[in-house]
């Protein structure tokens, strides 16, 4: 009898036999329970921009990423320069140094720029020498605020930054103050065209943890351990992301309008502004309709 399983004893089983014959189906039926879990959850999300890639969508809306090309690549090479003083210089061996090198690519700095930065950091070209420590602080309405800095002069920098905070409806806080709030993250970022059911198979084959669908893109999140692999196996399928980064996710959102959401967009501005901030970090929910307001 077709799927009928004999044990060792002999005794005729039939339940096994089904498992033999059913078993290529398992990764499918995964597949499709995983699927309709997150389409639940995409519908509960609907309408809402992401919290954590909000900023970035603002600065493209805004322009002002292209107005500030010499920023991002002085703070671009300050990345390279670190992570090749403390990885090394090969990128194949330094997932840090590889990451900056992909942005600074994605940037479009000269190859001479990335070449010496790496030189720098590994002691083949005189160079300043960086510190890197992260900031902690409250933006308007209690919105959680980290700011990412390298500089080479700590009074000078955490002297500019608590100004920043203070002048903008802020304040800064204790180290641990919010940091608790947000988990870090690999964060691929691809367009609202892509084929949300392909890449979402394709991820999860990968070992990405989460794949959304927001209000404007797709979003691949990863362990920061998992995030080249996974980037390589998503281009390796087809998947070429718009912006691929090891971020920081916030775990909560806070609602602003109005005077809030103003004062909050301009305290991100002014500390991205400075020469010696990298990265900035917070958990602001500004509503689509709010933000045709502000801008």
């Amino acid at each position: 009898m077709p799927g009928t399983y004999r044990d060792r004893w002999g005794k005729s089983s039939l339940y096994p036999g089904i498992l033999i014959l059913y078993k290529p189906l398992f990764p499918m039926v995964v597949f499709a329970v995983f699927r309709f879990t997150h389409q639940i959850r995409d519908e509960r999300k609907r309408g809402k921009m992401s919290g954590h890639n909000k900023w970035s969508t603002i600065k493209h809306k805004k322009g002002a990423a292209d107005a500030k090309r010499g920023k991002i690549f002085t703070k671009l090479i300050k990345e390279i320069t670190v992570a090749a003083k403390i990885g090394g210089g090969d990128p194949d061996g330094n997932p840090r140094l590889r990451t900056a090198i992909d942005k600074a690519k994605s940037e479009n700095m000269p190859k001479d720029n990335i070449e010496r930065a790496i030189k720098k950091g590994t002691g083949g070209l005189e160079g300043v020498n960086y510190e890197e420590t992260t900031y902690e602080g409250y933006g308007p309405g209690g919105v959680a605020v980290l700011v990412e800095v390298m500089t080479d002069n700590k009074n000078r920098t955490v002297s500019e930054v608590r100004s920043i905070f203070s002048k903008n409806n802020g304040n800064m806080g204790e180290a641990g103050c919010v940091s608790w709030m947000f988990d870090k993250k690999g964060l691929l970022v691809f367009a609202k065209d892509t084929d949300f059911d392909s890449l979402f198979e394709a991820a999860l084959e990968a070992g990405a943890d989460d794949v959304s669908d927001e209000e404007e893109q797709i979003e691949v999140t990863t362990d920061p351990a998992a995030f080249i692999e996974v980037r390589e196996a998503l281009e390796k399928a087809g998947f070429k992301s718009e912006s691929a980064e090891i971020t920081m996710i916030p775990q909560t959102m806070v609602k602003l309008e109005g005077k809030q959401a103003e004062s909050m967009l301009r305290l991100m501005d002014r500390l991205e502004d400075n020469d010696d901030v990298q990265n900035v970090y917070a958990n602001f929910d500004i509503s689509a309709e709010e933000m045709e307001k502000l801008m």
